[in-house]
C-alpha cells in the first residue's frame, strides 16, 4: 500500500460509503465515482467498454450521485477544513455542473486556485457558471499524453450555512 510505504500515519481507509461518515474532517479527497469519460484513450478494451455505456442519461445520473456526494462531503468539513473534488470525467454534468452546485447550495464554499504549471483551461461561457470555476483544473488528455481528469478545491472558512 502506498500509503504505508511512505509512512502516513493519519490515515484511515475503509469501503464504507462517504454518505454514512457524521464525524468532521480537516481534509476530504472525493474521487467521485464517474463515467470515465478522460479514461477513452484509444482502442483499447477499458475505453470501448466506457463508451458501450456512454450516454446522456447515465451522465445527468452519475451528476445528480455527485452533487449528493459533494453536499454531504463539504457538509462533514470542519472550519478551515479542505474538500478536493476529483474525476476521471471529462463531461460539464460531472464536473463544472457538481461544483457549480456546491457554490449554489452553500454560501460559504469557496474555491481556491490550484496552482499547478499545466495547461488546463475550462474553455467555458461563465455565463452559466460561476467564473469562480475557472479556479478549477481540467486536465485535456491531449495537452499531455495523458488520461483527462478534473479537480476542484474547496475550502470552508467558517461554520458551514446552506443557502
Amino acid at each position: 500500500m502506498n500509503l504505508q510505504r511512505m509512512g502516513v500515519q493519519n490515515t484511515v481507509i475503509t469501503k464504507m460509503e462517504g454518505r454514512w461518515f457524521k464525524t468532521p474532517f480537516d481534509k476530504i479527497l472525493l474521487d467521485a465515482p464517474c463515467s470515465g469519460s478522460g479514461l477513452i484513450k484509444g482502442e483499447t478494451k477499458r475505453s470501448l467498454d466506457t463508451l458501450k455505456m456512454w450516454n446522456p442519461n447515465y451522465i445527468k445520473s452519475m451528476g445528480r450521485a455527485q452533487k449528493k456526494m459533494i453536499s454531504h462531503a463539504f457538509s462533514l468539513l470542519k472550519d478551515n477544513g479542505t474538500l478536493i473534488y476529483s474525476t476521471c470525467s471529462l463531461e460539464p454534468e460531472e464536473n463544472e455542473k457538481v461544483v457549480d452546485s456546491l457554490l449554489n447550495k452553500f454560501e460559504n464554499a469557496k474555491l481556491e486556485k490550484i496552482d499547478l504549471k499545466i495547461k488546463s483551461e475550462l474553455n467555458l461561457d461563465y455565463g452559466d457558471y460561476s467564473s469562480e470555476l475557472k479556479k478549477c483544473i481540467k486536465l485535456w488528455p491531449q495537452f499531455y499524453d495523458s488520461e483527462g481528469f478534473f479537480i476542484a478545491k474547496f475550502k470552508l472558512l467558517e461554520e458551514i450555512k446552506e443557502k
